[in-house]
């Protein structure tokens, strides 16, 4: 899986910071590693920790929550 949080506010506004893991929905915590980022966040690292809240299957639809670890 590959996402981008993208910062919209504040003295970050518009950097982002990407990921790129394996996200696997049927495992309750995983961690993924952040492998780089734009703007504040150029050549960052570090790595995210998901954990699934709640899973609908059948439509794909999955909230998951994020803590990210940031170092720059």
């Amino acid at each position: 899986m590959s996402m981008s949080f993208v910062f919209v506010d504040g003295p970050n506004n518009s950097s982002c910071i990407s990921l790129l893991g394996n996200n696997r929905s049927i495992v309750p915590v995983r961690k993924m590693p952040i492998v780089g980022g734009t703007g504040e966040f150029l050549l960052t690292g570090g790595y995210a920790i998901g954990q699934m809240h709640r899973a609908n299957f059948k439509s794909g639809d999955a909230i998951i929550g994020c803590n990210v670890i940031v170092v720059y």
